[in-house]
């Protein structure tokens, strides 16, 4: 039993290895991760809006993987192109959209004061 729940956790960390090797706007999203976080030292933002940013960052890459993981699916059940499955592409990509948006708004809302406190 342990065995199998050590095994997901490593079929789990593969697949993100697989998110990031494979999907350049992961990469995007990881770099914008990392330009916010030192933001978030340097600006020196509560453990409240460290909070939001942390669900915002696992928000949008969940959206990422599960795209990722749909544009898998579709390939391989509709390996010519089919007018639904680039639908469903397109739907799971704006998915992956509206949760970044969200997650600009967000780090708007908090680092914008902040910013405008330093001028």
């Amino acid at each position: 039993m342990l065995k199998e729940r050590l095994n997901s956790f490593r079929y789990a960390f593969k697949g993100i290895a697989d998110l990031f090797r494979s999907t350049p706007n992961a990469r995007i999203h990881l770099f914008a991760t990392i330009c916010v976080t030192i933001a978030g030292f340097l600006l020196e933002i509560t453990h409240i809006e460290w909070c939001i940013l942390t669900l915002c960052f696992a928000l949008v890459f969940a959206a990422e993987a599960a795209n990722t993981a749909i544009e898998y699916l579709t390939d391989l059940v509709s390996p010519k192109h089919h007018p639904l499955a680039g639908k469903t592409k397109d739907v799971a990509a704006a998915a992956v959209l509206l949760a970044a948006i969200g997650a600009a708004i967000v780090g708007f809302i908090i680092f914008l004061p902040k910013l405008y406190a330093l001028l």
